[in-house]
């Protein structure tokens, strides 16, 4: 039997590494960690996996195209948007637009993904605060990856993100979620793809990612359980 391979979006990274394959010993699958829209590319380029764990509205999108078996869809998690700041820059209030509003425009520098789920909806957001030109301005937008290294790193100030991939990052400020209003919530499921060549190593997988252990290592990463 070939090895499992499993596409997965970065939202649920820390816990997986940390929760998840240490208990798969040698039964642990080789997996492509990616931004759900940088997935669904590879998947339109012909590239091949057992199964898939991404944005739930892409993994319909996958079963409505054939390419996903729907009786093996489970939801997984919900996940929120947050941000995060350098531990030089003094602790922010985030309650409200007004709050949001006026951090990002006095922060120096900003990382947003560009392939991310947050780096997608930040953009609508800055334009629905009036803000879009000056923020995008001193923004530093990467293709992939956690925009909190760049922050660790001192490269920008503040990063944005989903909350579970902020967190995965050590030696930068938390703020939090996004306020009320400003909220976007992101829900994610799992799936097999129905040309899978280790079917039943990709569904193995997926039940170790809605196991007991895995729940507990979402929620200790700020993600909401779906399971």
């Amino acid at each position: 039997m070939a090895p499992t391979r499993f596409m997965c979006a970065l939202v649920i990274l820390d816990a997986v590494e940390q929760h998840v394959l240490p208990g798969l010993g040698a039964q642990a699958p080789e997996l492509i960690w990616d931004p759900t829209a940088a997935l669904m590319k590879r998947i339109a380029a012909g590239e091949t996996a057992d199964g898939i764990c991404a944005i739930e509205a892409s993994v319909d999108q996958l079963v409505a195209d054939g390419l996903v078996d729907p009786a093996s869809v489970r939801p997984v998690v919900q996940a929120e948007f947050g941000i995060a700041i350098s531990r030089d820059w003094p602790a922010p209030k985030l309650e409200t637009g007004d709050d949001l509003k006026a951090l990002l425009l006095e922060v120096p520098s900003i990382c947003y993904s560009r392939a991310g789920a947050s780096g997608i909806y930040f953009e609508t957001l800055i334009d629905r605060l009036g803000i879009g030109d000056e923020v995008r301005a001193k923004s530093l937008v990467i293709p992939a990856g956690l925009t909190g290294e760049k922050v660790r790193d001192g490269e920008t100030v503040l990063a944005i993100q989903q909350m579970s991939e902020l967190l995965a990052v050590d030696g930068i400020r938390i703020v939090g979620a996004l306020p009320r209003g400003w909220q976007q919530n992101t829900d994610f499921a799992a799936g097999v793809f129905t040309r899978a060549q280790n079917r039943a190593g990709a569904q193995a997988f997926i039940d170790a990612l809605v196991s007991p252990a895995a729940r507990e290592a979402y929620l200790a990463r700020g993600l909401n359980v779906r399971f």
